[in-house]
């Protein structure tokens, strides 16, 4: 049939690129026509995708599925290759699903309208490009295409400072994401014969101990950087302070996720016996970033800084169920990434929903708007919940995967897995502190003393008429937009809370569609586990935080060149 030679995932890729260059020529004068179509463009690429998994995508098969390979640049030996297993299925569903919202969030943008929805579109396409590429050259390229718009949105449509957290974002992942482009080059040369990127082939190849190590660790440091991993993390909480609230939902909701996707998709899957090396590296990493995010969260006081140093310390049960070698630890890595994705957009949209009426977001200016806006503070109260993993939400379900597979692995000492599942509970322990803490300061707080002159803003007869004041910004109350949640915001936040609830009371919702693959990338760390524990008994046996390597393996990298 025809449908099933038909290039879906290539469509997929390709629709809102394409239909961003329409944009330019589209007759429209004062942007609404713009936003409808973006709208439109969003809404038929993820019913798009949609289709495409429920009617061709085997969630029973760990292989790679609807593959398409086509010659792109013989002489490089880069092909545009694409195809989906479980590990890019859900998170290409996810931005999908998040940066088609998100167009929708942004509808008061009225500056340079044309340039943002172009940008959101291109954006749309390089990072779904990201998750479906099948050529490891290519997953670099459509890597590097993902950080131009995310740069000029930031840029152009930020803070105060937004050049400076837009330069830091491009000048941090821009030089971290050289280490995937030399990573590539050696899998790709290493061996002789014909070069090649297919990850597929990749896998096959034997590394050599020393070379794994390299490539894992150069790995490590770029997809580090871009799942905000300390000490790699700092351009997040900028980037997130200066970014418009759409943006900021990309950021948090699928940018981070790429981290993730990476480390395991090239380093748990093609570097098995580095991961070996490395993965008490990667637990110990986690639980800094738990607890070091959550109390920078804490001492926040502007709420999107709150809440970006909040998906930090989330993003270490990440790097937890990546390094507990079971089955359940990787799977609760990508129920993590899934179920943060979700609440971290709705959580930095109605940040953004609040910020379109004060003006601020400085938390201690909010204070008292509670009942000015109780469809507001349901809506972010809700959202808090899921993210302090309240049971019955899809947080609770991914961190106790995560802390669960931690517990029960068998690799690690008893002591090891007992300190680190403690460590990660105190982050868990502080985090519904911050979140109620920004709760009760922007819904019911005592709000700022008025400090502004009235006299200089023309306001000097409006004061006893209940001026609104959020710290030096006084509108009286017809020019302020001081009005609960429209129905627009109401359904952009349902959307994510459906999705959010639903997953916590029934997580095979989104586990069904990976389990089988995570199995199977687990079956292959652990054959290459149980081969190393047989030529070196020692490992992990002295109860050792961190495996030794022989100075023949350390140095077995220089005979590969």
């Amino acid at each position: 049939m025809i449908a099933d030679r038909f290039p879906w995932l290539t469509a997929i890729v390709l629709l809102p690129l394409v239909a961003s260059l329409l944009i330019p020529v589209l007759p429209d004068k004062d942007g609404k026509r713009v936003r409808w179509y973006a709208l439109g463009v969003g809404i038929t690429d993820f019913a798009l995708m949609c289709y495409t998994f429920w009617k061709y995508y085997d969630a029973s098969s760990a292989s790679f599925q609807l593959v398409e390979n086509y010659a792109w640049i013989p002489q490089l030996g880069l092909n545009w290759s694409l195809s989906v297993d479980g590990l890019s299925v859900p998170l290409v569903l996810l931005a999908g699903f998040v940066t088609t919202l998100s167009i929708f969030s942004a509808w008061q943008v009225d500056h340079r309208p044309r340039l943002f929805y172009f940008l959101m579109l291109v954006l749309y396409s390089a990072q779904i490009g990201v998750f479906v590429a099948k050529d490891l050259l290519l997953f670099f390229i459509m890597w590097e295409v993902e950080l131009i718009p995310v740069y000029l949105l930031v840029c152009i449509w930020g803070g105060q400072r937004r050049r400076y957290a837009a330069t830091k974002f491009l000048l941090y992942t821009a030089a971290a994401s050289i280490f995937i482009l030399v990573a590539a080059l050696a899998m790709g040369l290493y061996g002789g014969g014909n070069m090649t990127f297919d990850i597929t082939a990749l896998g096959m190849k034997e590394y050599p101990l020393g070379l794994q190590l390299l490539l894992y660790a150069g790995l490590l440091i770029a997809f580090g950087v871009k799942l905000a991993v300390f000490p790699m993390h700092t351009w997040l909480p900028d980037a997130h302070g200066e970014a418009s609230s759409p943006v900021s939902m990309i950021l948090a909701g699928v940018l981070l996720k790429m981290g993730g996707y990476g480390l395991i998709r090239l380093n748990l899957e093609l570097l098995p016996d580095a991961h070996i090396y490395f993965a008490p590296v990667l637990a110990i990493l986690g639980v800094v970033n738990i607890i070091y995010g959550a109390l920078n969260s804490f001492a926040q006081t502007n709420m999107k800084r709150r809440l970006a140093y909040s998906s930090i310390s989330h993003m270490g049960f990440v790097l937890l169920g990546i390094a507990s070698f079971t089955d359940l630890g990787i799977n609760g890595a990508m129920l993590q990434m899934i179920s943060h994705g979700l609440i971290a957009s709705v959580l930095f949209f109605l940040a953004g929903v609040t910020y379109d009426r004060t003006h601020t977001m400085i938390m201690k200016d909010m204070g008292g708007i509670g009942q000015a806006m109780p469809k507001v503070f349901a809506l972010f109260t809700i959202g808090a919940m899921a993210s302090l993993a309240l049971p019955g939400m899809s947080g609770f379900a991914g961190e106790l995967s995560v802390f669960v597979g931690l517990t029960t692995s068998d690799v690690y000492s008893s002591a090891f897995c007992t300190v680190t599942v403690f460590l990660a509970a105190v982050g868990v322990i502080i985090t519904p502190i911050y979140l109620l803490s920004m709760l009760r300061q922007v819904f019911y707080g005592k709000g700022a003393a008025l400090v502004c002159d009235i006299n200089n803003v023309g306001l000097e007869n409006q004061e006893g008429e209940g001026t609104v004041c959020f710290g030096t910004d006084c509108l009286v109350p017809e020019e302020a937009v001081y009005n609960d949640a429209r129905p627009r915001e109401v359904f952009i936040a349902a959307c994510f809370l459906l999705m959010i609830i639903g997953i916590g009371f029934y997580p095979k919702m989104a586990m069904q569609m990976y389990d089988v693959k995570t199995v199977a990338v687990n079956a292959r760390v652990r054959q290459s586990y149980a081969i190393v524990s047989q030529t070196k008994p020692q490992i992990y046996a002295n109860r050792s935080l961190v495996p030794q390597i022989s100075e023949a393996e350390g140095t077995s990298v220089l005979g590969t060149f």
